[in-house]
């Protein structure tokens, strides 16, 4: 028995080991256990410590490249659906399908204040477009937590820890959405806080994205501007980007993005940029190139989209293998002790790293391979990702005080007062923060039963499920008796659906169905892969069984078999 008398990281039995079975260690144990090393074990440490910076400095690297990547190839389509006042469930839908579209609800929020401010969409639809960004903003932890697919108990986990954020978001929405469209009331509390007008602002850029950012716009640097303009109008179509122009053919930042002077023409006089820009300070990125058409970008942006998701498997791999080499032998009393903060405090820390990195994603996405791991424990994420939806919504406040608007400064407060009713109320109470809780558990369940779940949930909550509920309010807005009627039916359809499933769900068994359906496909699935090595097994027993008792090889039963019908066959000639 060691001393802590608890499972330690590593053991055999550290996977079966419940929260409730983990005595509580002391802080004098936990100063011993980070502190009290000989100099063999510091260097080691040193070494471990040094090669978790490297991984996880290219695993936001990765993020950064993979968010550059995914503006340039969804820029243009985003920019699109959100440049119209539409009815909220349409403008809820938008905000979330752009977000997940360039992988970033700062980028998508700031984008929305600025429409705001510059009157191009209204101060109703900015609020159901932020909470739209809510809910797409969520969809990058839960890529990475596929990341641990190799390992089933790892992979239930992480997905657990990645997709108690998106209950949140989502529950947080089907509570506030019918709310704001009942009693207009985010709108009402904004309202009442608001200053007669908002002064100037100066963009403010995290620190860590200072550290990430020059690398990543060193490979790929997305035109946020094509995203803004199309959504206000200002030009109609991407194809107003191209070809990339650069005076001389000298490809930097003044030949080829430089503002135009007075009486200049783009794409004449002065140089004109598509979707992947150049940098002030760093120039023109390995992917830019002069005459290139928005073809070229695409193509470029598709290569770095595989290239980030490459690197971020690859930094994921060797960022979890390395913190659980200076976890091993640890206790999990001594781990948990150092992670389990109360819950006000795992909030303001996760909104405070929010705020340095300017990306919920990314703290997310930091945190889900410590969840993955059982460095920390779900209920501790849980905290730690409302914090992060607090962090965020500082890039749309900063956005609104460089816009000069008040209306812009609503949308923005709107941002962080939905986050916090969100916690007012799934947070404080157990019994409701139960709920998003237990959810992501029973997700993560299904996930060590069938690796096809991940997918399957991403595709469906954050594409198929939105754009079934942009098509269906699309029916209700074309005025006409016919669409409305058909869109009335389909919706009862749908509510009588979901009803008939929750019966069938919860009183005819059918989540044991369910479940007993995906054991038998991993059964089958296990059945099917260790059978080559099952067929060998067999192989060799029948040998040791016919070496024992004397039975003939097979291959000597070939012969005699051979033996005895060329001997048939002559008896047949004689005769």
């Amino acid at each position: 028995m060691r001393k802590t008398g608890s499972t330690h990281f590593g053991d055999a039995d550290f996977e079966e080991e419940q929260m409730a079975d983990i005595g509580d260690a002391t802080w004098a144990e936990v100063g011993r256990a980070c502190c009290v090393h000989s100099p063999m074990e510091w260097g080691k440490i040193f070494i471990g410590v040094c090669a978790a910076f490297f991984f996880l400095y290219f695993f936001l690297f990765s993020l950064e490249l993979l968010g550059n990547a995914a503006k340039v190839l969804g820029g243009c389509t985003a920019g699109g659906i959100m440049g119209d006042n539409v009815n909220p469930v349409a403008a809820l839908v938008i905000g979330e399908l752009a977000t997940a579209l360039v992988q970033s609800s700062s980028t998508t929020t700031s984008i929305i204040v600025s429409l705001v401010g510059a009157s191009a969409i209204s101060i109703n639809t900015g609020i159901y477009m932020i909470m739209g960004a809510n809910i797409g903003t969520s969809v990058t932890n839960t890529i990475v937590a596929m990341g641990q697919m190799s390992d089933g108990v790892q992979l239930e986990r992480a997905f657990a820890g990645a997709t108690v954020h998106d209950l949140f978001n989502l529950l947080t929405v089907a509570v506030l959405f019918p709310l704001e469209l009942i009693s207009g009331y985010l709108r009402a509390l904004t309202g009442a806080m608001l200053p007669e007008q908002v002064g100037d602002g100066d963009k403010w850029e995290g620190p860590i994205k200072k550290i990430v950012s020059p690398l990543a716009g060193r490979v790929l640097k997305a035109n946020k501007n094509v995203i803004k303009d199309i959504a206000t109008g200002k030009v109609e179509s991407c194809d107003e980007y191209y070809p990339v122009f650069c005076v001389g053919g000298i490809e930097d930042y003044k030949s080829c993005a430089n503002k135009c002077g007075d009486g200049e023409e783009k794409g004449v006089d002065c140089g004109r940029v598509g979707l992947i820009t150049c940098d002030k300070k760093y120039g023109c990125p390995a992917f830019f190139q002069n005459g290139a058409t928005k073809k070229d970008d695409s193509i470029a942006a598709g290569v770095c989209l595989v290239l980030s998701l490459a690197f971020l498997l690859i930094c994921l791999m060797g960022l979890v293998n390395v913190l659980q080499r200076g976890l091993m032998g640890m206790s999990t009393r001594i781990i948990y002790k150092a992670t389990n903060v109360p819950g006000i405090f795992a909030i303001v820390i996760g909104a405070a790293v929010t705020v340095l990195v300017q990306s919920s994603s990314i703290t997310t996405s930091v945190l889900t391979p410590l969840v993955g791991i059982g460095v920390i424990q779900l209920e501790q994420m849980f905290p730690l990702t409302l914090g992060a939806n607090i962090g965020t919504t500082v890039t749309g406040l900063l956005a609104s005080l460089v816009s000069d608007s008040v209306a812009a400064l609503q949308v923005a407060l709107c941002h962080l007062f939905f986050n916090i009713s969100g916690i007012i109320i799934w947070y404080p109470l157990p019994f409701m923060r139960k709920v998003p809780l237990n959810g992501a558990r029973e997700l993560g369940k299904w996930t060590r039963r069938s690796k096809a779940i991940p997918p399957i949930y991403i595709i469906v909550v954050f594409f198929v499920c939105p754009l079934l509920l942009l098509g269906l309010s699309e029916l209700f807005v074309q005025k006409k008796v016919g669409w409305t009627v058909l869109g009335t039916i389909i919706v009862i359809a749908v509510v009588l659906g979901i009803i008939r499933f929750a019966w069938w769900w919860n009183r005819q068994e059918g989540r044991n169905q369910f479940i007993a359906c995906l054991d038998k496909r991993s059964a089958r699935n296990d059945a099917l892969a260790a059978l080559p090595e099952d067929m060998q097994f067999l192989k060799g027993k029948i040998s040791q069984l016919a070496e024992h008792t004397g039975l003939p090889e097979d291959e000597e039963v070939d012969e005699e078999k051979a033996e005895g019908t060329d001997a048939a066959e002559e008896a047949e000639e004689a005769a």
